[in-house]
């Protein structure tokens, strides 16, 4: 999915020759703690709330340049690096412009966890087995294998390093909710089942993790 089909928010752009106290007005109304400058169509930075409270009321937004932000996205990147733009830069907006600096839009970053549950197809049925093994072990195409022996599918796959350990987490959702048979055969080929979350949810601890899961996925 590419940043330009995400859906865009009707913020207001300010221009350079805005005062800081009309600017405030804006912020306040809309519930935001940044807006984007732009001049003529072009993008020309981020200024925040803080900086605001901090200048004479009068000012013209010009004055400020030098706090200006120059964080945006392109147009034509993918959802996950605005995911993890929008981490890095902890900003209310994120800004979307075209190969010449143009602004095409503005993306409130509080929406982009939802952006990102839609392209995981966070909410199809489907069950999650997270798996421990050694980098040189780690194969797709047999932990695939695996999984479609036992008349299911892998629709999603993540691969996360443990920092103590060392070793690989492999993250998998499957096309189905009853997965005794597939982690028994991961198992049976010596893979570590670390935990999954289907309908077979034997602990107290399990239950509770993949309910704190849900919580989170679903903000």
């Amino acid at each position: 999915m590419l940043v330009i089909n995400l859906p865009f928010e009707n913020l207001p752009q300010i221009k350079l020759s805005d005062k800081v106290h009309s600017v405030l007005r804006l912020m306040y109304d809309y519930q935001v703690q940044e807006l984007a400058v732009v001049e003529m169509g072009e993008f020309k930075g981020i200024v925040k709330e803080e900086t605001l409270l901090n200048a004479d009321e009068n000012l013209a937004i010009k004055e400020l340049q030098h706090y200006f932000l120059n964080v945006s996205v392109n147009s034509g990147d993918h959802l996950l690096k605005a995911v993890s733009l929008a981490v890095a830069s902890h900003l209310s907006i994120l800004p979307v412009i075209d190969t010449d600096n143009k602004l095409a839009g503005i993306i409130e970053t509080k929406h982009l966890l939802k952006d990102v549950s839609d392209f995981l197809e966070l909410n199809e049925p489907g069950a999650l087995i997270v798996l421990e093994t050694d980098s040189l072990q780690y194969s797709f195409s047999e932990i695939s294998r695996i999984v479609e022996s036992n008349d299911a599918q892998v629709t999603q796959l993540n691969t996360s390093r443990d920092i103590e350990s060392g070793k690989m987490q492999v993250t998998i959702k499957v096309n189905k909710l009853e997965v005794s048979d597939i982690v028994a055969t991961f198992q049976r080929y010596e893979y570590h089942v670390k935990y999954y979350f289907g309908e077979e949810l034997y602990t107290n601890e399990l239950k509770n993790n993949y309910e704190n899961l849900m919580s989170y996925l679903n903000v």
